[in-house]
């Protein structure tokens, strides 16, 4: 029993940093009904930010952390938006949709090449020590990084449905037209939350990175997972990707436990099957109806 307990709440904080991953697909998919395949890459890219900073400016990694996150928001949030999704948006989606794939590979390809290809260590923000929960040995980094997940999304839920600006943004996501006539700033709103998903990409990032190892090609695996947890849990709902992302790590671990760790990587792309098959809206999602 301690050691199922222990597989499951392990994979439970590997799937809420993939949760936080796939509430970007949803978020950018709210505010421009467009899927954004660069979205691994923007998990990647800031902890290369973190230790270009430390390395090349001699920074201490807690200040780096701070430079790394003002950088994506700049980077990933206002200068995504700004020069490639508001120039593309008005030619159709999928002409957005190719050119996030091309940004994606340029971003892989950039930090290959400027920086570099191997592996890097990442300091972690929590310390590794084993800690017991209910006889389970366990990871206070794992169980502490679950914290922060969680704590996030619901501070996130509870941005959007309590403030007056995260109701305007959820007007927008729904209907920018009427959202405008009713007087919100439409193009403020969806500036907004590309900056709230260039900020979830870099928190990942960085609780991510000191697991895997900082490398250029992490975002493949984190993109591909991602977009699966927001299918799996419903892409027109926030709740739905952490749904799918907690379940997806869970799977996951159990999986690689109690079957074989071969499979694993096969895991998410049978869940997405058998969710597609049985319920196409995602376990949270809901249905949008479309004239034809």
């Amino acid at each position: 029993m301690s050691q199922f307990l222990q597989v499951v709440l392990s994979g439970l904080a590997t799937g809420s940093i993939y949760a936080l991953a796939a509430i970007g697909f949803t978020l950018v998919w709210q505010a421009a009904q467009t899927v954004n395949f660069a979205q691994g890459e923007f998990v990647m890219l800031p902890a290369f930010f973190v230790l270009a900073a430390m390395g090349i400016f001699g920074m201490s990694f807690w200040p780096a952390m701070l430079i790394g996150l003002v950088i994506a928001m700049i980077v990933l949030g206002l200068l995504f938006k700004k020069l490639l999704v508001e120039p593309i948006l008005p030619h159709g989606g999928i002409t957005l949709i190719i050119a996030t794939m091309a940004l994606g590979i340029f971003l892989k390809e950039s930090v290959k090449e400027f920086y570099s290809a191997e592996a890097q260590p990442f300091p972690s923000m929590f310390p590794n020590d084993p800690i017991e929960i209910f006889g389970a040995v366990l990871s206070l980094r794992d169980m502490l990084n679950l914290g922060l997940s969680l704590a996030i999304v619901v501070l996130l839920t509870l941005f959007l449905n309590r403030t007056r600006t995260g109701r305007s943004m959820q007007a927008t996501a729904q209907n920018p037209a009427v959202a405008e006539i009713l007087g919100v700033n439409v193009k403020r709103m969806i500036l907004y939350t590309f900056l709230i998903n260039a900020a979830l990409a870099t928190v990942a990032s960085y609780l991510i990175s000191p697991v895997y190892l900082a490398k250029f090609s992490n975002g493949e695996t984190l993109g591909l997972i991602a977009f699966i947890a927001a299918i799996v849990g419903g892409f027109n709902q926030i709740r739905g990707a952490l749904v799918g992302g907690l379940l997806i790590g869970v799977l996951d671990n159990l999986t690689a436990a109690y079957v074989t760790a071969q499979y694993r990587a096969a895991v998410p792309l049978v869940l997405l099957i058998v969710i597609i098959l049985v319920r196409p809206q995602g376990i949270m999602g809901t249905s949008e109806g479309r004239a034809v």
